[in-house]
């Protein structure tokens, strides 16, 4: 990676030793800023690191304003998605992976007696609301908040960097925003979803709400949705330890479809091979040690355009 380089104010930016802001390139024209949670919001504490903000200049120039949202799984920093939102930016979207509260796993819902366990543990860490036995967030702390303050403070401090296209009103518009997330952060992008109109959702090797006691999606899955079903799409892998199975359950419910449909909507993958069809739900059985994580090889750049460009309605 190359040295710091500030373009926007010395004051501003270059305070790196404090992590308040701090610039730098991954490949050609990418701009990477990491910025310190609590500088956004002096009630937001960093859990594990920076959240990081990216773009090429040059390629959003000549793309329509779309941004994307990215959540990582399960005790992961921002950067574990580096790869994935270098690739965006080079496709012409802003890309912001958000540090957020995320120690707790999803699956210590799934032998829960109380069916709305997944519901209010989300609910918890995307709002604030008070509720989950699993884990505690306050408001200021969730990821609603987080990305408010995040998306206001980049509009401030980086004037030229377009950020103020998805934002009105210190609020996102959600209309031009991708939520993708891997894990734990793949079911969040789900309820962000239901939530929010958003341009799509993508969910990289989730979710993993499903009960496994009463063998069957969460029920807040099936909730209807402000987003369309036709917007939803999945990354998963074969092998992977939290289920395929019960993953395809889940976004069988979240997108709408029948089991004959989900398995029309299926199909294998491989790196650098052309997505024949429409499918919505994509799986690979690439060889690896690490198949739950597998979805977030640069090997797979290919499915990761596909689920960001596929037609939708």
């Amino acid at each position: 990676m190359a040295t710091v380089s500030c373009r926007i104010s010395l004051a501003d930016l270059c305070i790196s030793a404090a992590l308040l802001l701090a610039a730098t390139r991954v490949q050609a024209q990418t701009t990477v800023l990491r910025i310190d949670p609590h500088q956004t919001d002096a009630a937001i504490r960093m859990v594990h690191g920076p959240h990081i903000a990216l773009y090429d200049h040059q390629a959003t120039q000549a793309a329509p304003p779309r941004l994307l949202l990215f959540l990582a799984g399960t005790r992961a920093r921002t950067e574990s998605s580096l790869g994935l939102d270098t690739a965006f930016s080079q496709w012409g979207f802003h890309a912001i992976s958000l540090d957020y509260e995320n120690n707790v796993v999803a699956v210590s819902c799934a032998h829960s007696a109380d069916i709305s366990c997944f519901d209010r543990y989300r609910q918890t860490i995307i709002t604030g609301a008070a509720g989950s036995e699993k884990i505690q967030v306050d408001p200021a702390n969730s990821i609603l908040n987080r990305f408010d303050k995040l998306l206001v403070y980049l509009v401030k401090h980086d004037p030229t960097g377009g950020w103020d296209d998805f934002v009105a009103n210190g609020k996102p518009i959600w209309s031009r925003i991708v939520v993708a997330g891997h894990s734990q952060g793949s079911g969040h992008a789900a309820y962000l979803g239901k939530m929010f109109a958003v341009d799509r959702v993508l969910m990289f090797s989730g979710p993993q709400d499903y009960l496994d006691d009463l063998h069957e999606p969460a029920p807040w899955q099936s909730r209807p949705s402000a987003t369309p079903a036709s917007r939803i799409f999945a990354f998963l892998n074969l092998k992977d330890e939290f289920n395929e199975q019960h993953q395809i359950a889940n976004c069988s419910v979240l997108m709408n479809l029948s089991s004959e449909q989900a398995k029309q909507e299926t199909a294998m993958v491989a790196p650098g091979e052309t997505i024949q069809g429409s499918p919505r739900i994509l799986v690979n059985d690439i060889a690896t040690k690490d198949h739950h994580n597998s979805t977030l090889l640069p090997e797979f750049e290919n499915v990761w355009k596909y689920m960001a460009t596929a037609d939708v309605h």
